[in-house]
């Protein structure tokens, strides 16, 4: 035998006829999940306000701008909702695309508690091309569309339609260590990411 072959026979010897069956892997439970999402999206280095009703939602935004000294204008997606806009009487609305300077809203139709994900599936009036614009992304969601896993919320999606084209996950800002190894905020899309979770 030449030395080739006793090495492979010794590897051969040890090797395992059986390795033991892993257990099934089991979720953690959540038994809130809105503020799961809070903590991890905030470790994620998202600012997270959450909000008892629509009523609040365009002061959150002014306020927002105002704690960033940005203008006092936000971008509007084509799905935006009807929101009591008179709340805030300095804010200006826009609705053409954002650009890497201005500030815009999202609607995230889901998210995820276990890893504090927004969810935005590429729907009409939704593209997914919004998300990677804007220098400030303002997203509302709903406190009762938080979902514990990606499965959960993947099914949901599958439940609701048929899944899209084009589903992204956004956890927190836009971020990468490809450059010299240097945290980079807004290389691929937001430098900065508020949520804000409305109850009701």
């Amino acid at each position: 035998m030449s030395a080739r072959d006793n090495i492979l026979e010794a590897i051969r010897k040890r090797r395992l006829r059986s390795a033991p069956q892993p257990t099934v892997y089991r979720a953690p439970e959540s038994r809130n999940l809105v503020a799961d999402f809070v903590r991890r999206a905030g470790f994620a280095h998202a600012e997270v306000r959450v909000l008892e009703s629509d009523v609040e939602i365009p002061a959150a935004i002014a306020d927002l701008l105002r704690a960033k000294n940005l203008p006092a204008v936000i971008h509007l997606p084509p799905n935006a909702p009807d929101l009591a806009w008179e709340s805030a009487p300095s804010l200006s609305r826009e609705t053409s695309p954002p650009g890497p300077d201005d500030a815009a809203l999202a609607i995230a139709p889901y998210a995820i508690a276990e890893t504090g994900t927004l969810v935005y599936p590429s729907r009409a009036g939704a593209p997914a091309s919004w998300h990677f614009r804007t220098g400030f992304e303002i997203a509302i969601l709903r406190a009762g569309n938080i979902m514990p896993h990606m499965e959960t919320a993947l099914a949901r999606l599958k439940r609701d339609d048929e899944l899209p084209s084009t589903i992204n996950f956004v956890t927190g800002p836009s971020r990468t260590g490809d450059i010299e190894q240097t945290l980079e905020l807004g290389a691929h899309g937001p430098k900065a990411l508020a949520i804000l979770v409305v109850k009701s």
